[in-house]
């Protein structure tokens, strides 16, 4: 039997502390409540978790969650044990032990969640399980990783079509923060989904600022960033095992607590360096994408990308893994040519054509972000089918401060005449490195064996480098004047408009590379920004960190980031206006009130006397 419709805002503020819900949570949730399929699609911070943990409670019975990684699941049931929610876990992590102690519990119907990884759920005998443990709603998270579509498919996924045959008259909610179109359709087609109402809330996280720098030294710039942030915590993805655990040593040696984190690590260790980030004992992880998937640390406050990484949804979830409090974060991305050709080596190992195709066609739209003059959130929004409204987001490098453009038709007409010339000879088209080499008049093999030598165009271009010309093929690529054919390993192709370009002389701007790592510029306020005593909110963030280490859990369990700037804003003086702060549930009033009214109470006595002295 469902819960009448009041008592959701009920429970919302009784075990989560909020007095609103943020957009699509409660549509989810009644929806769920209600039997019927969910595909939700809300982005990194924007509260999915929420939406079966709220289902469950309103719910008899038990909800299954299928999730990918383990540290995640602990992590969450941590969170929920604190709020005074009954939830467990199965995974490898447990003893025999324990494990069968959960499992009696579960016999027993003592809670109203459970975790598994999908490996766990179809499992010999582990469905006749679920079925004496009534089961009535399983969602399953991250679940673009069903597709081969998206960026980080997983076999295993693939058998949860089984949910739907042993459980057909459960609901199933399936919740991911980043697929296009196309694997939103393949999440509902693998999952057998039942006339599912799709919810997608909106990709703009407005809380986040993007920018692009030269990479030039990379590990001083990356130095120099996070030494500016001294008490932030954040994350550095690398490309290699061997860059992330380079740069991790390098920062500890420089005086930042850093630790790597990638897959080649023993399970152990990883496990440790998670758990040491999640607490604040250590300030950086630096890592490759394994990763973050799920990563429930609700103030990282920066991620840089080190290296290019190989797609735009991988790069969007990985930035989402910033500022899920709401709190103004950044996100920083080092680009040079080079990372285009280490991630093309890779690409070139691919021996499926289509796999190789997709990666290509992928990289190349990555590497538009990464020199494109727009607007990135504009850029991020229109790649998940979204518009940004208004012309500056006032939250990237290109909208803060615009780059530099030049006069670039006469490089665009050399770049243009000599795709068509190299067309012209030889029936068809090369890629960008290709007519770079021929502009810069290379002696290459390549050049010679194509006849390309002869070529009115050949060498007319040595006013700029093979890297610069490979720059702005790509902006008339991006331009539309230049289309890439995927299938023939994006050789250049003229568009109609760039056949126009060519006979009318057109004049077109090109933009400049950005060169400086962090451009100064006065901004105004940001997204999310909760102005507030910062000394209090320092003072209330050692008590946090007592308080978590006395019950060994990381810091956010105890409150947020957020709640702590909502109390040293508000400064609350009695459990009742304490209780009206965002994100106070009743089990944490009654747990933590008391000491964080005194510790307020006592700084603004502090703060009196010191006004009077």
């Amino acid at each position: 039997m469902h819960r009448p419709e009041a008592d959701l805002n009920a429970l919302l503020k009784k075990y989560f502390g909020f007095e609103a819900f943020r957009p699509l949570q409660e549509e989810i949730v009644r929806d769920s409540l209600a039997g019927r399929d969910v595909v939700a699609l809300l982005p990194t911070g924007g509260g999915k978790s929420l939406c079966f943990q709220l289902a469950a409670l309103a719910l008899p019975g038990l909800t299954v969650v299928v999730s990918p990684l383990i540290a995640l699941m602990k992590d969450q049931v941590d969170a929920l044990t604190a709020s005074d929610i009954p939830a467990t876990f199965l995974n490898s992590s447990l003893s025999s032990e324990e494990a069968r102690a959960r499992l009696t519990g579960l016999d027993q119907g003592r809670f109203k969640l459970l975790y598994v990884a999908p490996e766990r759920l179809v499992m010999t005998g582990f469905f006749e399980r679920l079925q004496r443990w009534n089961v009535k709603l399983v969602a399953v998270d991250e679940a673009h990783c069903i597709s081969e579509w998206g960026h980080d498919f997983r076999p295993e996924y693939r058998q949860l079509a089984l949910l739907r045959e042993r459980f057909p008259g459960v609901p199933l909610m399936a919740l991911t923060a980043t697929a296009t179109e196309r694997v939103r359709a393949d999440i509902i087609k693998q999952l057998r989904l039942r006339e599912s109402q799709p919810y997608v809330a909106s990709f703009n996280r407005p809380n986040l600022t993007y920018r692009v720098t030269a990479k030039s030294g990379a590990y001083d710039q990356l130095l120099e960033f996070v030494r500016k942030r001294r008490n932030e915590s954040g994350i550095v993805y690398c490309q290699s095992r061997k860059t992330a655990e380079t740069v991790a040593s390098r920062l500890c040696d420089d005086g930042v607590r850093a630790a790597p984190y990638h897959a080649g690590l023993d399970p152990l260790d990883r496990s440790k360096q998670q758990e040491a980030f999640l607490r604040d004992e250590v300030r950086v992880v630096c890592a490759t994408i394994a990763f973050g998937m799920g990563i429930n640390k609700p103030n990282v406050r920066f991620v840089v990308h080190y290296d290019l990484p190989k797609n735009v949804e991988g790069y969007y979830q990985e930035t989402g893994r910033a500022g899920r409090d709401g709190l103004p974060s950044e996100c920083l991305l080092f680009f040079s040519a080079g990372d285009r050709m280490k991630q093309l080596r890779f690409i070139d190992e691919i021996t499926d054509p289509k796999e190789r195709e997709r990666a290509l066609t992928h990289l190349e739209l990555m590497i538009h972000y990464a020199e494109g003059s727009e607007c990135r959130r504009r850029y991020l929004l229109k790649y998940f089918g979204e518009q940004l409204q208004g012309e500056n987001c006032n939250g990237c490098d290109n909208c803060l401060s615009p780059p530099e453009t030049w006069d670039g038709t006469v490089s665009a007409q050399k770049f243009l005449s000599c795709v068509y010339r190299i067309y012209e000879k030889s029936g068809f088209g090369m890629g960008l490195i290709h007519v770079a080499e021929v502009l810069t008049g290379a002696n290459s093999e390549k050049v010679r064996k194509m006849g390309h030598e002869t070529l009115s165009t050949y060498g007319i271009g040595q006013e700029h480098s093979r890297a610069e010309w490979a720059s702005v093929g790509r902006e008339l690529v991006r331009l539309g004047f230049l289309a890439q054919d995927a299938e023939r390993f994006n050789v250049l192709q003229l568009t109609p408009e760039g056949r126009d370009a060519l006979r009318s002389r057109q004049k077109i701007s090109l933009t400049r590379t950005v060169q400086t790592p962090e451009r100064k510029t006065s901004r105004p306020s940001r997204a999310g920004e909760i102005e507030c005593d910062e000394a209090l909110f320092e003072k209330l963030r050692a008590l946090r960190r007592k308080l978590a280490d006395e019950r060994s859990v990381p810091a956010y369990i105890v409150f947020s980031d957020s709640t702590l700037r909502y109390m040293a804003r508000d400064c609350p003086r009695t459990t009742t206006e304490f209780s009206r702060i965002s994100g106070v549930g009743e089990r944490k009033l009654a747990e933590f009130g008391d000491v964080f009214i005194g510790e307020i109470a006592l700084h603004l006595k502090e703060t009196a006397n010191a006004i009077r002295t």
